[in-house]
């Protein structure tokens, strides 16, 4: 397969894919049994990087890091890029559940609360008839019991991980543990067992295509405040970064 092409969006390398060829590329890497590690990067994780050189230095070896957010999209255009579309998360975990039923790959729910890992299995399950979720694990674990985590992930002989753990606790675990599990795939997905479990509220589609969605997590959620702090921060980096030709230190 030929070298990635991708964008710099303030030292992240993000591939310019729309959903379609996003999945047309992870399809063939899973069929050719090419290990992939997948970030799914909006504007806050962008910024985590920028804060923290180990996390960023995760964002730059993963194989694929995608435009997950409006403001990513924003960045990429901004900065003189063709960048397609915004691919969420949440619907790329969806879609990957679709095509793992029609194509028999083998998946792994680990992460979130007790029990809503299994909800979400069952919800999956009726979305997408016939797909083999192998495994569940629920986020909450001791650092002792990591490798036998691994083991159960392994031993259920899952093509896909979706971990559910949350940003940037997500990356790092898989980065930690990448070269100990067999999936193919691994993703992070936030909290897309909880939506699917119905614990969590997703935005209107009218607010996610009026690129609003931020602004609904917030409602719901007041306690991001200060993690949305970060965004007025991306802007001024992206602008500085289009206008000065670099990255813009403090």
């Amino acid at each position: 397969m030929s070298k990635l092409q991708t964008i710099n969006i303030l030292n992240v390398p993000v591939a310019p894919f729309s959903m379609q060829q996003t999945l047309s590329y992870l399809t063939s890497r899973l069929d050719a049994r090419e290990k992939t590690c997948v970030v799914t990067a909006n504007a806050e994780i962008i910024m985590l990087g920028q804060r923290d050189s180990e996390y960023m230095k995760i964002l730059q070896k993963a194989t694929l890091v995608l435009p997950d957010g409006a403001g990513t999209v924003w960045a990429g255009r901004t900065l003189g890029y063709e960048v397609p579309e915004r691919v969420a998360g949440f619907d790329l975990f969806l879609e990957l559940i679709k095509i793992s039923a029609s194509k028999k790959y083998k998946v792994f729910f680990f992460g979130s609360a007790p029990d809503v890992a299994n909800i979400a299995k069952k919800e999956c399950e009726k979305m997408a008839p016939g797909v083999e979720i192998v495994g569940t694990r629920n986020g909450y674990f001791k650092e002792n019991e990591v490798d036998d985590i691994i083991n159960e992930i392994n031993n259920s002989g899952a093509n896909i991980l979706f971990a559910a753990l949350g940003a940037p606790k997500q990356e790092f675990w898989l980065e930690q543990n990448y070269a100990k599990i067999n999936a193919d795939l691994c993703m992070g997905i936030g909290g897309s067992f909880d939506v699917l479990a119905g614990k969590m509220e997703r935005a209107p589609k009218w607010m996610q295509d009026a690129s609003l969605e931020w602004f609904f997590r917030l409602y719901k959620q007041p306690s991001r405040f200060v993690r949305m702090l970060a965004l007025p921060h991306f802007v001024i980096k992206v602008l500085h970064m289009k206008y000065c030709g670099k990255l813009l230190d403090k």
